[in-house]
């Protein structure tokens, strides 16, 4: 029950932030109130609260148990594979840095360091890229 609980509250925090970034995307004046990037035009700046707003959704499914590592793994290979993504990764890398290094977004932001990382190197095997799904990442 208790996990249920945490769960539901989880989704509906994700619905809330959805819910003000869709007001955002909108916008451009609440976009860029909502933004930490810097020198972006408004679309850009719409197309990164977007990716980063698809991101969170994946990285909330793994969360909530609706999949595993692995199927996480495959769900960002993907993802990282959209130049949007990618541009959006690389300009907010310093973003992450202040996350716990033991909390679950840091790990999988080292994940998708990985992946976008070797999709750079041979972009043609994507599906293989980055770490193994088999398993959740050591503490």
């Amino acid at each position: 029950m208790t996990e249920e609980i945490r769960n539901a509250n989880l989704i509906q925090l994700h619905r809330i932030a959805a819910e003000q970034v869709d007001r955002a995307m909108s916008d451009p004046a609440l976009a860029e109130a909502m933004s930490t990037l810097r020198d972006l035009s408004d679309r850009k700046r719409r197309q990164a609260l977007f990716v980063n707003r698809e991101y969170s959704a994946i990285l909330l499914g793994h969360r909530i148990g609706a999949y595993g590592w692995g199927e996480l793994i495959g769900h960002l290979r993907v993802l990282a594979r959209n130049p949007v993504f990618a541009e959006y990764w690389e300009t907010t890398r310093e973003h992450r840095r202040s996350l716990p290094r033991q909390s679950l977004e840091a790990r999988v932001g080292e994940a998708v360091d990985v992946i976008v990382e070797d999709l750079a190197d041979d972009p043609d095997i994507w599906w293989v890229v980055g770490p193994t799904g088999s398993g959740e990442p050591l503490p």
